[in-house]
């Protein structure tokens, strides 16, 4: 079973408004709502493409209930753990803005709701997949990635790690399966700015040296790159499409190459299937759907 961890999850609120003015009255011509937040997407993305997955994490207040409602409409389990107080997250995000958006703070998680999730971890077996994905609230430990892959390592769990900073860094001791930051993220880690695929293979091969299996770095508009647990290099250039929403984009490059390598065991078509999912996602309203994955994968 694949479980993903959004310790932060949240209703994401795209509101399209042509011609914005700052002190004015401005008034949207079209809204969204979709359930967000990392490990959120994954699992959305995955159940398209008829893989099964559990969403854990933690939701409060209104908000909460409505995320909790809107996976049980889109057919994703969940087993969050609703927080007494406080009130989940609502991020506001503007269409025309090039990427101009508000984050909400989310609520504060007690140590008995954290340690009741820890309990849950504890119970995953060998076969099963853990993704934590995204940035984690500030009232938790800085430490809670490296946490967590500490308590289950022993198991042979495979470990996806979608995260950036220290965050990143430090679960790589405990060997995870894949790791996904972006260039970004990528360059951030050892104090550089990366511009080329063949930067980001150097950097990403690092990592594979620091502990992590599988590095697959996405690279937005240059396309992205693998560097497989065997060692082999993949590239690919930027699928051809409009950019109609990023939201969610790198997050459909985890499911992807995660529902491609458990279909094939092989890291080769896992990659395309990352690429050709991140892309139908940015190239779409919603997240990527199994018909828009496979007429990507087809063309690369």
């Amino acid at each position: 079973m694949i479980y993903t961890v959004t310790f932060n999850p949240a209703l994401d609120y795209i509101v399209s408004v042509p011609d914005f003015q700052m002190g004015r009255t401005n008034r949207s011509v079209a809204e969204q709502i979709f359930p967000g937040g990392k490990g959120v997407n994954v699992s959305i993305v995955l159940k398209n493409l008829g893989v099964k997955s559990i969403a854990l994490g933690f939701t409060a207040g209104f908000v909460g209930e409505e995320i909790r409602r809107r996976l049980k409409l889109a057919g994703v389990p969940e087993e969050f753990i609703p927080l007494n107080s406080g009130c989940s997250r609502i991020n506001f995000k503007w269409k025309e803005s090039e990427g101009t958006e508000i984050n909400g703070k989310g609520p504060e998680i007690p140590k008995e709701a954290l340690e009741e999730l820890l309990r849950r971890l504890n119970r995953l077996e060998k076969t099963d997949i853990l993704v934590l994905a995204g940035s984690i609230p500030e009232c938790l430990p800085k430490t809670i990635y490296r946490d967590i892959l500490s308590m289950v390592s022993d198991r042979g769990i495979s470990a996806v790690v979608d995260a950036s900073g220290s965050l990143l860094s430090e679960v790589l001791p405990y060997h995870p399966f894949l790791i996904k930051p972006n260039h970004h993220e990528l360059g951030e880690l050892f104090g550089v700015k990366l511009t080329s695929r063949e930067e980001a293979v150097l950097y990403a091969e690092k990592l594979r040296t620091m502990g992590a299996s599988n590095v697959l770095v996405s690279m937005a508009g240059k396309g992205a790159v693998l560097v497989d647990a065997q060692g082999k290099i993949h590239m690919a250039s930027a699928q051809e499409g409009v950019l109609v929403n990023a939201v969610g984009a790198g997050d459909s490059m985890v499911a992807g190459f995660l529902a491609g390598w458990l279909k094939t065991g092989d890291y080769a078509y896992a990659f395309r299937m990352g690429l050709a999912a991140g892309s139908a996602s940015a190239f779409s309203e919603t997240l990527a759907t199994a018909e828009e994955v496979e007429k990507l994968r087809a063309q690369l």
